[in-house]
């Protein structure tokens, strides 16, 4: 997916409600997943580059998400809950 895509497929999921949702960036998005304790409304994306995952985490940071701003490794992947 692109950038622009992921973006747009969070936005439908959270619409104005940032401060309800955590975001963040992984390597190990299943790891993760179990680690935030096996969210029910987990949704997760490949954002290719940490790069473009770093972009898109902190837009919705700045948005007032829930996040550390943190991730190891290649953290090419977002996931919101």
């Amino acid at each position: 997916m692109t950038e622009e895509n992921i973006m747009s497929a969070i936005k439908s999921h959270i619409g104005t409600a940032y401060s309800s949702w955590t975001i963040g960036v992984t390597d190990r998005p299943d790891e993760r997943k179990q680690e935030h304790g096996n969210p029910k409304y987990w949704h997760q994306w490949d954002a290719s580059t940490e790069a473009v995952a770093r972009r898109i985490e902190k837009y919705f940071l700045d948005k007032d998400c829930k996040g550390a701003g943190g991730g190891r490794g290649e953290a090419n992947w977002v996931y919101i809950f």
